[in-house]
């Protein structure tokens, strides 16, 4: 039930930074539901070895390197899902940071 309702919350997400972000578009709910499994199932399995493999770098750059492959990932994501698309490095970089924050706030809501 939860896992559900995470699945929900994180489509809901993504569609309303999508609505904010001009360089991202998500044709409708259910390209949403679609780009949000496929987000969950590349950051649990693609992301944890991205950055095992980039932990000296990742350091180095005190963790900014995390935001680039974030970017990246979610540039995977829209090159695998019809009806999800990022214009370019900058919007996708831009779409995981608010994401992150809308993520959240619908999270606590409905706690």
């Amino acid at each position: 039930m939860t896992f559900l309702l995470n699945w929900l919350i994180s489509a809901l997400a993504i569609i309303i930074t999508a609505y904010l972000l001009p360089g991202v578009r998500v044709s409708g709910f259910f390209a949403a539901l679609v780009t949000a499994l496929v987000l969950g199932l590349i950051n649990a399995f693609i992301r944890p070895v991205l950055l095992l493999l980039t932990l000296p770098i990742n350091i180095l750059t005190l963790g900014l390197l995390t935001l680039v492959i974030n970017a990246l990932l979610i540039m995977l994501a829209s090159a695998i899902v019809r009806g999800f698309s990022v214009s370019g490095f900058w919007w996708a970089l831009l779409f995981s940071l608010v994401l992150s924050v809308v993520n959240y706030v619908l999270g606590a809501i409905t706690r």
